[in-house]
């Protein structure tokens, strides 16, 4: 089983996004069986919230089943539980090394560091462009399941 945590700032906007598009795609893929996916905060400002109203009407919009989320935050015990994690840009990855201390199993990436064109995701809290948020969470989420199937 593979298992995966995205991570972002608060676990209300990008990484839940991601979390439930990734398993819209293991779903897609008949692989449900074959992954543990989560997503977390490197902050504690929305621990216990539900999911962001703007990516909450996106992804039903885009049809993508996201129920029963609640902001959780990254622990260091997550860098021994899951084989990677993902965060969504340069400050999300520099408070995941914070939280684990170091990435000595080579586990911690940047969603879009699986495309052709490696970027940060824009926080759609401060952008308010969903919009763009989806579709570059989409784009790296079918990447990396791309690059998860390469090395089986």
């Amino acid at each position: 089983m593979i298992k995966i945590l995205f991570v972002c700032h608060g676990n209300i906007c990008r990484s839940p996004m991601a979390e439930f598009v990734m398993k819209q795609i293991i779903a897609r893929e008949n692989r449900t069986s074959d992954f543990y996916i989560f997503s977390a905060a490197t902050s504690t400002e929305e621990i216990g919230n539900g999911i962001h109203y703007g990516t909450l009407s996106k992804l039903r919009e885009e049809g993508v089943s996201c129920t029963g989320h609640r902001a959780v935050q990254m622990t260091r015990a997550d860098y021994e539980k899951y084989d990677y994690l993902i965060g969504m840009d340069d400050a999300n990855i520099r408070n995941m090394l914070r939280i684990v201390g170091q990435d000595s199993g080579h586990k911690i990436y940047k969603l879009l560091d699986f495309t052709d064109k490696p970027r940060a995701i824009a926080d759609p809290w401060y952008t308010g462009n969903f919009d763009v948020t989806y579709a570059d969470v989409r784009e790296g989420c079918e990447a990396f399941y791309q690059y998860l199937c390469r090395r089986e």
